[in-house]
């Protein structure tokens, strides 16, 4: 949701359309006509004809047979390179691997993005169970994650407060906590466990745990480290999972420390 009040004065305005053509396109598997495209945005077809060539000219786009377009292979690109720059060393993705082969669970390293909580870096382990959400550049349901409540929970409450409302709570699960006040509880309760977790609020059938890495007074700095597995397991060896996640985190934090 854009917020108009926060729109620039030197606002370019054919390349804020192009981006709205690109992120309706992209929600739309299918592919959509310059005439849906032009309705989906609220264009004029003949605005919208031009901005769609012009994508279609860089890779942006891809007209198919049908006369639709869908997203084109530039954004595969931009995500590969994304996903570079998030990352980090090569120390990081190395460490994250070992704690996926060690445990067999897949771990995520997570961060402030832009005044977003966001999936920085992923590495997959077999006895998680399978699911596509937690992927490198995803921000959202950040109070349903142990990944976003590691983070929520450094922040001061008045801060968190104001990210939960301009990010909303969405229940993701009947399991998900959708009122502040639910979550400021469930953030003090994993303070005094040392491990912040997360049991079916996410997606059923999945938990997560996640501890602090990096606790910099600048929010952009704050690394988390997480990892998904079964309920079942979380909830018969969270001790192990926790003592595991410290000792990685550890590791983690110098590999942090030698960037400064």
């Amino acid at each position: 949701m854009r917020d108009p009040q926060a729109e620039p004065s030197d606002l370019i305005r054919s390349v804020s359309r192009a981006l709205r053509v690109l992120e309706a396109v992209g929600q739309s598997p299918r592919g959509l006509t310059v005439k849906q495209i032009a309705r989906r945005c609220e264009f004029t077809v003949a605005t919208t004809y031009h901005l769609v060539r012009t994508l279609a000219y860089e890779g942006y786009v891809i007209r198919r047979e049908n006369g639709t377009y869908v997203v084109g292979l530039e954004i595969a690109d931009r995500y590969r390179e994304l996903v570079l720059a998030f990352r980090g060393p090569s120390a990081v993705t190395d460490r994250l691997r070992r704690a996926a082969a060690e445990t067999g669970y897949t771990h995520y390293i997570g961060r402030f993005i832009g005044g977003r909580i966001a999936v920085t870096a992923s590495a997959e382990g077999p006895r998680t169970p399978p699911f596509d959400d937690l992927v490198p550049g995803y921000d959202e349901a950040a109070h349903a994650t142990a990944l976003g409540k590691a983070l929520l929970a450094t922040m001061t409450p008045d801060q968190r407060w104001r990210f939960l409302k301009e990010s909303g709570m969405r229940a993701y699960t009947s399991a998900t906590l959708t009122s502040p006040e639910a979550l400021d509880s469930d953030l003090a309760a994993g303070e005094r466990r040392g491990m912040q977790i997360e049991i079916g609020q996410f997606r059923q059938g999945l938990a997560c745990a996640a501890v602090v890495v990096v606790n910099d007074r600048d929010p952009e700095r704050r690394v988390v480290l997480a990892c998904a597995l079964p309920p079942a397991e979380l909830m018969s060896s969270a001790k192990v999972v926790r003592t595991r996640l410290l000792a990685a985190a550890h590791h983690l934090a110098t590999v942090f420390a030698e960037q400064q």
